[in-house]
């Protein structure tokens, strides 16, 4: 019973140093990580345009700097890696399985623990300027607000992820 549990390690291990190693060729054969860095940088360059749509300037930080924002990035991605695992391996598979639990996890960080999170640092901020000089607090940094995505920026993002991974999956 040892040997055959074994047996694909050693068999693995003894291939010649001309070939490739199983890992890095299943990594290079991969959809899943070229879709997943497109999708983040079509998402933020979304961002920029969404931004400066809506505030009628350019605000180059949004592209890595600053989180929050139409649409999540980091949904796109995980949707994105989710995606192309289906579409590459197919729905059936335990890749595709942990692929769909991890998107399913940051979704409902970013919506819902980091958003209130923000919520809750902005409330503060507002608290600690209101408060009269003779209490003020000394060496305050303002906390950073916009730090998780509406329920709405994470299905857009959601949606650009898969479609990014549904409009490459032939062409890698």
């Amino acid at each position: 019973m040892e040997e055959s549990l074994t047996k694909p390690l050693l068999d693995t291990n003894t291939t010649s140093s001309s070939s490739s190693h199983p890992a890095a060729t299943a990594v290079a054969s991969s959809v899943a990580l070229p879709c997943a860095v497109v999708a983040f940088f079509a998402s933020q360059i979304l961002k920029i345009l969404f931004s400066w749509l809506k505030e009628k300037r350019l605000d180059s930080r949004r592209f890595l700097l600053v989180s929050g924002g139409m649409p999540s990035s980091i949904c796109a991605t995980v949707a994105a890696v989710a995606t192309a695992v289906a579409l590459q391996d197919g729905a059936h598979t335990s890749a595709f399985a942990l692929a769909l639990i991890f998107a399913s996890i940051v979704m409902y960080d970013s919506s819902g623990i980091r958003f209130h999170t923000g919520r809750q640092a902005a409330l503060l901020n507002q608290i600690v300027v209101e408060l009269p000089p003779e209490q003020s607090v000394q060496n305050f940094r303002p906390l950073r607000e916009p730090l998780g995505h509406t329920p709405l920026e994470v299905i857009v993002g959601a949606l650009l992820g898969c479609f990014v991974s549904y409009m490459m999956r032939n062409s890698l």
